[in-house]
């Protein structure tokens, strides 16, 4: 038979040197390969990859110098395949998972196909139930030692779920970022070693740090908890995660939101859960991606991509109407609020010096320009907040009157001052980033059992705090944020599996500062996400994130101010831009 070329593999890699019009079409079949001129095209050992590389072997017959190896990946991926055909399609038999509680159909089915792919990325509607997935897997002996790897406010809600449905288990809630002995020795006090060692290890981000080391080997299965924490490689949560990671038999990450901001960042989530399964990162971006402001990578195209994740068992994602767990309706309400714009005008001195540093052309002054461009957003973020604290405080104050239990968001500290102060009358209570993880369990349970109406919430703080939706069916944005992953999951809060009651979510934007380019930008940065989880969805090709926002703001508050914006920087004019108004935006 005709040899077209030879193919080695090294360095976790197939080396194939063939003719060079066999390998124009080679880079035609593998849009993950290097385009450039090469004598030899490089591509990842992915066993989709061995497959795909196997059938264009039968075409063009080539001498595999490690034939074994390509055949092993490639039934790999056949198996794999195969397998979840037969799961999605209840060809396979459910998987018997005794809990104390028995999950639900679906969620047992996540965690077989778990079992399968061996790592996951459960991206499921907030508050179908993702916490009980991931423990599903836990009450197989072979997958012990098990690691929860959480937000350190979730740490007490995640032992507790697991008493809950797996009370067999034992569980150890780790204290310190700095290793101690798992196993309690005669002169260790009892409340705080366990006898032997436990089955559920429970740790928050930032302590793996220091115990990655120590547990990678030990550890068989991981559990990432709101996994949009693994979005950025060059972090040390990131390193620690990844080489736990690498380590363990099944891999499970649990985030209805996994990135915030640049498609890239699935890359990065998915490469912990399944690692090399997307390739490289360079054959990611070739393949996938298009570039985005600030040398970032954004999606090409988002609905092909989620499709394509989905396909390939890297990611689940159910609806609540795909589980039959749909909740009432959920209504947003966008509401114009007055805001005392002599706050705003007090900065505007200083923020349209920052403005003209953003915009100008010079590029020599780069990191001049991205250190005002931080300066600029905090100082009319701030501003603007609390410009219009005062009137958000009286809005609360009604719906608080009518009734109404109100989770209210907000981002700095000022504005939460206004707020404590004018809504003191109601005893709130804070769940932000300056209080202690006990204290904000104090401040959960005082909301829940009724001691206060009003709960104050960092917009980043408490991702996937459970319970809040058995007492309050309202969330009040008194602060808006960049990115919409993050307001989704904010209402989530209270719009999540067990509310029995209609939900309404009030965004309260102001005519000035920085909220009326934030209101129209957020409408925009969501198409990322969703295309990717829903990828039937229409997506709107322009994307604008990253440096491009604070320039969006820099040149509207030159604009306000009478001044010239340069030709080629000059915006739509801001009369022509979509203002919110008071008014209702059905939840799709």
């Amino acid at each position: 038979m005709e040899s077209y070329g030879e193919i080695v593999h090294t360095d976790r890699a197939w080396h194939i040197r063939c003719e060079p019009h066999i390998r124009a079409r080679l880079k035609r079949v593998f849009a993950r390969a290097p385009q450039h001129a090469a004598d030899v095209v490089v591509i990842s050992d992915t066993p989709e990859n061995s497959r795909d590389l196997e059938w264009f072997l039968a075409r063009y017959p080539m001498t595999v110098q490690q034939p074994e190896k390509l055949r092993v990946l490639a039934r790999e991926h056949r198996d794999m395949e195969d397998q979840l055909a037969d799961l999605l399609a209840r060809r396979l038999p459910p998987a018997e998972i005794k809990l104390a509680l028995p999950p639900r159909e679906y969620q047992s089915l996540a965690a077989q196909h778990l079992e399968i792919r061996k790592g996951l990325l459960l991206a499921d509607d907030v508050g179908v139930g993702k916490t009980v997935s991931g423990i599903c897997p836990m009450v197989r002996g072979e997958n012990l030692l098990a690691v929860v790897v959480c937000p350190v406010h979730l740490e007490r809600q995640w032992e507790g779920e697991i008493r809950r449905f797996a009370p067999e288990l034992k569980v150890h809630r780790i204290r310190k970022g700095v290793p101690y002995p798992l196993v309690r020795h005669k002169t260790r006090q009892r409340d705080l070693w366990p006898e032997r060692l436990p089955d559920v290890l429970i740790t928050s981000y930032h302590k793996l740090r220091g115990w990655a080391d120590q547990l990678a080997g030990l550890v068989r299965y991981v559990v990432f908890d709101e996994c949009q924490q693994l979005r950025s490689p060059g972090s040390q949560i990131y390193q620690a995660s990844k080489h736990l990671a690498n380590k363990a038999a099944l891999r499970l990450g649990l985030s209805a939101t996994p990135i915030h901001n640049y498609g890239e960042e699935f890359f990065w989530v998915i490469d912990v859960l399944l690692p090399g399964a997307l390739g490289t990162r360079e054959e990611f971006v070739r393949e996938w991606c298009a570039p985005a402001p600030g040398g970032n990578s954004r999606l090409a195209e988002a609905g092909e991509f989620g499709a394509y994740v989905r396909r390939e068992g890297m990611m689940l994602r159910r609806t609540r109407a795909d589980v039959k767990r749909e909740l009432p309706q959920l209504t947003k309400i966008i509401h114009t609020v007055e805001c005392d714009t002599a706050v705003i005008d007090k900065i505007t001195g200083d923020a349209a010096n920052l403005a003209r540093i953003i915009l100008a052309h010079n590029e020599q002054f780069r990191g001049e320009k991205m250190q005002a461009a931080g300066e600029f957003d905090m100082l009319m973020r701030q501003a603007t907040g609390i410009a219009k604290a005062p009137y958000v405080a009286e809005f609360v104050k009604l719906l608080l009157e009518s009734g109404e239990r109100v989770v209210l968001f907000g981002w700095h500290r000022e504005v939460y001052r206004i707020w404590l102060e004018r809504l003191q009358d109601y005893k709130p209570v804070m769940y932000t980033g300056t209080e202690s993880s006990a204290q904000k369990e104090e401040s959960r349970r005082k909301f829940i059992n009724g001691e206060t109406p009003l709960f104050i919430m960092s917009l980043r703080s408490g991702a996937g705090v459970d319970g809040l939706q058995h007492v309050c069916r309202t969330t009040v944005h008194g602060e808006l944020d960049w990115a919409p992953a993050v307001m989704e999951q904010d209402i989530g809060r209270v719009y999540r599996d067990g509310q029995p009651d209609p939900c309404t979510a009030y965004f309260l934007v102001a005519d000035h500062g920085a909220d009326p380019i934030m209101a129209e930008i957020l409408g925009i940065k969501r198409e990322q996400l969703e295309g990717v989880r829903n990828p039937d969805s229409e997506l709107i090709e322009r994307i604008e994130t990253g440096e491009d926002r604070i320039r969006r703001l820099a040149q509207d508050l030159l604009q306000r101010r009478g001044e010239a914006i340069p030709v080629e920087d000059s915006p739509a004019p801001i009369s022509s831009l979509n203002r919110p108004q008071s008014g209702h935006i059905s939840e799709s």
